[in-house]
């Protein structure tokens, strides 16, 4: 059972997140091209290339710092709301573990809980809108749940992914109101958004990350 994450799962987790993307980049173009200009995986490659970056410079044992520096080298890149929706995620959870050595299952939970609020500090997009946010909400309320039953953080973080997947996969039968999309209204039901789809991925890494136990397909 993993009851807390330190230091070497914090990285691994963002490292599996960031393969993750990586290894997907040209279905999350596709899924742009539906309703967009095709680049959004092309947009999350650089994103997980700054993570990549701070994880190699970063002190190790100064988790907060790490999340800081993640948060604000993904902000700094270009591609529309990505930037700011993605790195307020990670600036969020910063804020949560200030001078912790290692996060409890609780920690965790509040360490996402955590940025989520900062996502929703950048948008009004909710369940439903077909954004992200149909991606994010349940995956940390399926780890809230899960650690609230008594999960470890690696089962926790699995069913968060798998909510994370499910909720993307529901975008598919949504009408965009938010972004590019929206402009097409009810044509653009039919295709899956591809910010959701992200976050379905980093969730999948993030379990991967600690655990190999996550293996549903996107």
């Amino acid at each position: 059972m993993l009851v807390a994450v330190g230091w070497d799962e914090l990285v691994a987790m963002l490292r599996g997140g960031a393969r993750q993307i990586r290894e997907n980049h040209k279905t999350l173009s596709a899924l742009d091209s539906f309703a967009g200009d095709g680049d959004h995986g092309t947009t999350m490659v650089r994103a997980m290339t700054e993570i990549e970056r701070v994880v190699e410079s970063a002190t190790p044992g100064d988790m907060s710092s790490l999340l800081n520096d993640v948060g604000w080298a993904i902000m700094g890149i270009d591609g529309g709301a990505t930037g700011p929706l993605f790195g307020s995620l990670f600036l969020g959870m910063a804020d949560t573990v200030q001078n912790a050595e290692t996060l409890d299952p609780a920690t965790v939970v509040a360490m996402f809980e955590a940025g989520l609020a900062g996502v929703e500090k950048r948008t009004k997009a909710q369940v439903g809108d077909k954004t992200l946010m149909d991606a994010l909400v349940p995956a940390v309320q399926a780890l809230k749940e899960a650690v609230e039953e008594g999960a470890d953080i690696a089962g926790a973080l699995h069913g968060a992914a798998k909510a994370a997947r499910q909720g993307a996969v529901s975008t598919k039968d949504l009408q965009a109101r938010f972004g590019r999309a929206r402009n097409l209204g009810e044509k653009s039901i039919g295709g899956q958004d591809p910010g959701a789809t992200s976050i379905a991925l980093i969730f999948k890494g993030f379990s991967q990350g600690i655990s190999a136990d996550c293996t549903e397909p996107l």
